[in-house]
């Protein structure tokens, strides 16, 4: 008894000691900022306040990282596709490379058009608002990885500028129509990933898995999901990863990425028939043919990321640092090499230090993953930004890829409850049989394809119309399998968190402005 609460003891403080080390990491990042500005920017107006924006800044990269990372690896991680270390490692490259080679030259000052700049009255009530909005967004997305709570960082910075626009220039600033569409994306954004990767799962069911020889049908099928996901991610990448230095419509994205699919498609069919023919005809074996797939996935997912999201964190700090230098206001501002490094190195340290515990929620902690259910996933996560951007719906990343976990748990839970109530209708016909025999005949189902079971089934109603759970063992079943297969917990606490983001946000920021503006006008 006394060696277990030694253990015990000794496991609290060794994570005693590495949350130290951890804070400590992050502590010297921030005076690391703040130092570099200071030795740099002396010539700045006012340069005292650039140092304590580019240290919330570099704040608010820390935070990014540690949270909205983790929905672009977590699902590879989830299933074994790669490990905990090497998808961190991806993630850092490839989020690090997207926002300092694709991560553009100017930003908007406001995000999304959320309030109108115009109506701000001089160049310092501009930079309290974006100072008070960065570190709202960044506080709230501590809260939330703190509660293990994925959450959009667009949606806290868009919060942010909207409570400190509120307090800086009444209601009348903000744009609320596009409030309303942001608002709308908290259902769009996870229902349109969840059906999708859903849709992917239930195909890739009854053509690789539901199939009598699965080895066979994956040599066929796995191919063309290949090149399908090389043309989503292909097309994603163009019109948002690269959006920044290269423009180009949807029909040219599309059609260069078609020409990369093909290409892929054809390189990748012999190498899957090698692969093939070390496999058994189990699902499990067939599942390993996705461990490549998923790994370029976590790796064009985070580029994406790295180039788009990393303006949530620069894009206050360059409105900062662009007022500070003009003495104005502007609706674009330049971004300077050394804001968007505060961005890309923030992003890749708060992920080393702190992005693992939502890594593990996204990927294992809802619903069990496999490479299958990750690679529907990956395909959720860029298919519905294609969508959405083509039909001008502001989305969520965060939201589609845990919509999408969501969507793949739920098809499993009905799947499996359709599954145990077809066993149970063949148990009860042949409940007057022989064991061994009623033992053969489900054998022979649960291999049958898909098209066999229904005619096996049909048969069996022909002769006897099949028993199902009365009532009170369906209720039990159900909920069964739900405690199983997806968390409740876990869904109720997300879809809380992205409920109140935006709210929180804006009211921290409406408090930080009114604090910041009262500590400096005399």
């Amino acid at each position: 008894m006394e060696v277990n609460k030694l253990n015990t003891l000794e496991g609290r403080g060794a994570n005693l000691r590495l949350d130290i080390l951890k804070f400590g990491g992050a502590l010297l990042f921030l005076a690391a900022v703040g130092l570099f500005i200071s030795a740099t920017m002396g010539h700045v107006p006012n340069h005292t306040f650039l140092i304590v924006s580019a240290v919330i800044g570099g704040y608010m990269a820390l935070n990014i990282g540690a949270n909205d990372v983790a929905n672009n690896v977590g699902p590879a991680v989830g299933s074994g596709a790669v490990s905990l270390i090497g998808a961190i490692c991806i993630a850092m490259v490839f989020e690090s490379a997207g926002a300092l080679i694709a991560g553009g030259e100017v930003v908007s000052t406001i995000k999304k058009g959320i309030i109108d700049p115009s109506l701000i009255n001089d160049s310092d009530t501009f930079i309290w608002l974006m100072l008070a909005a960065l570190l709202a967004a960044a506080i709230w997305l501590n809260i939330a990885t703190f509660f293990n709570a994925p959450v959009s960082t667009t949606h806290s910075i868009v919060g942010g500028v909207l409570g400190a626009g509120i307090a800086a220039g009444g209601f009348g600033i903000a744009n609320w129509p596009v409030f309303g569409k942001i608002a709308a994306s908290w259902v769009i954004s996870p229902v349109l990933g969840g059906l999708i990767a859903a849709t992917f799962l239930y195909l890739i069911k009854r053509t690789i898995t539901y199939q009598e020889d699965k080895v066979l049908a994956a040599k066929r099928i796995v191919p063309i999901l290949i090149a399908l996901m090389a043309w989503a991610f292909s097309t994603y990448l163009i019109l948002k990863g690269l959006k920044k230095i290269w423009k180009v419509d949807f029909v040219m994205a599309g059609s260069l990425a078609l020409a990369i699919a093909i290409t892929v498609y054809f390189a990748i069919r012999p190498l899957i028939n090698k692969a093939a023919r070390s496999l058994d005809n189990s699902k499990t074996s067939v599942n390993t043919l996705f461990t490549i797939p998923l790994i370029f996935a976590a790796a064009f997912l985070s580029f994406a990321h790295g180039a788009n999201d990393v303006a949530n964190a620069v894009g206050p700090l360059a409105a900062i640092n662009d007022a500070l230098n003009s003495g104005g206001i502007a609706k674009k501002a330049a971004i300077p090499i050394w804001v968007m490094l505060v961005g890309a190195l923030g992003l890749s340290l708060g992920l080393a230090l702190y992005g693992a515990k939502l890594i593990r929620t996204v990927g294992s902690e809802i619903t069990e993953l496999d490479k299958m259910r990750a690679f529907c996933i990956s395909m959720a996560a860029a298919i519905t930004v294609i969508i959405a951007s083509q039909l001008g719906l502001p989305v969520s990343s965060t939201h589609i890829a845990v919509g999408a976990i969501f969507g793949v748990g739920f098809l499993r839970e009905y799947l499996k409850r359709t599954d145990a109530r077809r066993l149970d209708e063949i148990r009860e016909h042949h409940e007057h049989l022989d064991p061994e025999a009623t033992e053969a005949f489900l054998d022979a189902f649960k291999k049958a394809d898909i098209a066999t079971k229904s005619t096996m089934l049909k048969d069996l109603k022909a002769q006897k119309k099949g028993a199902e759970f009365t009532r009170k063992e369906r209720k039990k079943l159900k909920k069964v399998y739900k405690e199983q297969l997806v968390k409740r917990s876990h869904v109720y606490k997300i879809a809380a968190a992205w409920i109140i983001t935006v709210p929180t946000s804006a009211f921290m920021a409406a408090f930080l402005y009114f604090t910041i503006r009262g500590m400096l006008i005399p």
